[in-house]
């Protein structure tokens, strides 16, 4: 009895309930228009019309002056959060199997060598001017790649083991280097294209060098000018063409009231981020080859000369132009050389 006492209360509630809501309200309940409608009447600027012409991107109207600023969301910028994240791990990835992959070349095959001991000659293979853009070069890639790597994927690589404190400094820092240096770019590119370019032509001997490439860790070198193939790769892509793509969009990031909105500034980032990690997997294998990688490499972009061994086993065809007097460089004078092998110049420094 008890129980059915219960039951005839809750059901009692229950329709007084309904009795209490308005007959106006019984009919839209359910009627998404209708509860819109109602909505709009109640909280004329939190309903879902007002929000969709928000975030369409239409622009308002406002007082403020500038770019997208009658903009109050860009729904752009979801977007490009979700795409990061993606590039961010796999190019996280590439550069990752990038070290690792020529860690193990390097720890099975060795370095390649000089081509025999060194002849006693030595040749100017690099002017100062030469070096000089180079170094600018390599020394801004060198901030721009470890402040970019940081930026992009330091709250998951760095964040955990240094902590918020450590790492907000570091952080910032990387982005302080990264925007001061980025825009150095605009006078190293172009002033290394202009001091190798004439080097750096594409011809039938480049395809056969690239055809032989196997070869190279068995010992033989097909004969090159003063750039091989490879070598020429490294600079009609990585210096060429990516170069170019990260210096525009770097400054369109770097300077973002120059008159972009922010639809063009995510543009470039993603490419930006894109073509960085594949700068920075072509220039590894560039690095390597250009220091521990290649016995007496890192010798001459340092001081600026070779042994005639190892022009004549690494590139023959330039050495025996240098050899003809047809190349604009030449063999060493007495005395001349690195300061501390002047009038010595049998002996070369080791790589």
């Amino acid at each position: 009895m008890g129980k059915i006492t219960q039951c005839l209360g809750a059901l009692a509630v229950a329709i007084a309930v309904v009795a209490s809501v308005p007959a106006g309200a019984q009919q839209t309940q359910g009627d998404p228009a209708s509860t819109q409608a109602q909505r709009q009447e109640t909280q004329p600027l939190n309903n879902a019309p007002v929000w969709r012409d928000v975030r369409s991107g239409t622009p308002g109207v406002t007082t403020v002056q500038g770019v997208e600023t009658g903009v109050l969301v860009q729904s752009g910028g979801e977007t490009w959060r979700q795409i990061r994240e993606p590039i961010a791990f796999w190019g996280g990835l590439l550069v990752a199997v990038s070290v690792l992959g020529l860690a193990l070349v390097h720890l099975v095959l060795g370095p390649l060598g000089p081509g025999g001991a060194p002849s006693g000659r030595l040749i100017r293979r690099f002017s100062a001017a030469d070096r000089h853009a180079h170094w600018l070069m390599a020394i801004c890639w060198v901030v721009l790649a470890i402040t970019g790597l940081i930026l992009s994927l330091g709250k998951t690589v760095l964040l955990p083991v240094l902590g918020y404190p450590v790492f907000a400094w570091v952080a910032s820092m990387a982005k302080t280097l990264h925007n001061f240096t980025g825009p150095i770019l605009v006078v190293a590119v172009p002033w290394l294209f202009v001091r190798f370019i004439r080097d750096n032509g594409i011809g039938i001997e480049d395809l056969k060098w690239l055809l032989k490439l196997p070869g190279l860790y068995k010992g033989h070198f097909y004969p090159s000018h003063r750039f091989n193939a490879g070598e020429k790769v490294q600079f009609w892509i990585a210096l060429v063409l990516i170069s170019t793509v990260l210096t525009v969009t770097g400054l369109i990031l770097v300077f973002p009231n120059i008159g972009q909105g922010r639809a063009t500034m995510q543009i470039s980032s993603t490419i930006h981020m894109i073509a960085a990690y594949l700068s920075i997997a072509i220039s590894l294998l560039h690095i390597y080859l250009g220091t521990i990688g290649v016995t007496g490499a890192f010798s001459g972009m340092r001081y600026g000369y070779v042994d005639e061994a190892w022009a004549k086993h690494h590139h023959e065809l330039w050495y025996q132009d240098v050899a003809a007097g047809k190349a604009r460089e030449s063999f060493a004078q007495p005395g001349e050389g690195p300061p501390e092998e002047a009038g010595q110049p049998g002996k070369m420094r080791p790589a």
